[in-house]
């Protein structure tokens, strides 16, 4: 039988590593679930930012305040991924075959539920700057104080950015609401 030896201080690093982002995840987790939209994406993304970090562990140990940090790296791999995305070809493999959806139908989605989708699609209309501003201050609650620290810009001016995002954000929210799900009108 082979036994595995791992490589000195290799276990140790490991083990600081989880010490130092376990706390931080579910914020990493719930900014890129706002910026994504979607769960699986989110944990994609977390993930590849936790692969990316772990190789620069002793650097992560030397930031004082780790969490708007981690928040600006997940935001920069949102957007490093997402630039990738949209400039790579989409092929066309083949049909997909039918499957039903398994999605709730109209009758059973309460107007919490319409309301919440609602405010995703005004959310997901908005830039990436606006949408990323909005999720870190209203949504994680970051201060303007951390939120400027970070982003290296005066209160005013990030305070205007949120003013300006919030008031885009008002103002989709006005729009008439388009459901992803539409009722199909049957010839009776």
């Amino acid at each position: 039988m082979v036994s595995l030896i791992p490589f000195p201080g290799r276990a140790a690093a490991a083990g600081r590593f989880e010490r130092l982002l376990r706390p931080q995840l579910s914020g990493m987790y719930r900014l890129a679930y706002h910026l994504t939209g979607s769960r699986d994406d989110a944990e994609d993304l977390v993930q590849e930012v936790c692969t990316r970090l772990y190789p620069r562990l002793e650097e992560l140990e030397k930031i004082e305040v780790l969490g708007p940090w981690l928040a600006r790296v997940v935001y920069n791999q949102f957007v490093d991924q997402r630039r990738r995305r949209d400039n790579s070809p989409v092929e066309c493999v083949g049909e997909l075959p039918e499957q039903a959806s398994e999605l709730p139908g109209p009758e059973e989605l309460t107007d919490s539920q319409l309301q919440q989708e609602h405010i995703l699609q005004a959310l997901f209309r908005l830039s990436d700057e606006h949408r990323a501003l909005i999720a870190w201050h209203d949504i994680e609650g970051y201060t303007l104080e951390e939120l400027a620290g970070r982003e290296g810009l005066a209160i005013g001016t990030l305070k205007s950015r949120l003013h300006r995002a919030r008031a885009h954000l008002r103002k989709l929210l006005g729009e008439p609401f388009s459901p992803a799900i539409r009722v199909r009108e049957t010839g009776d």
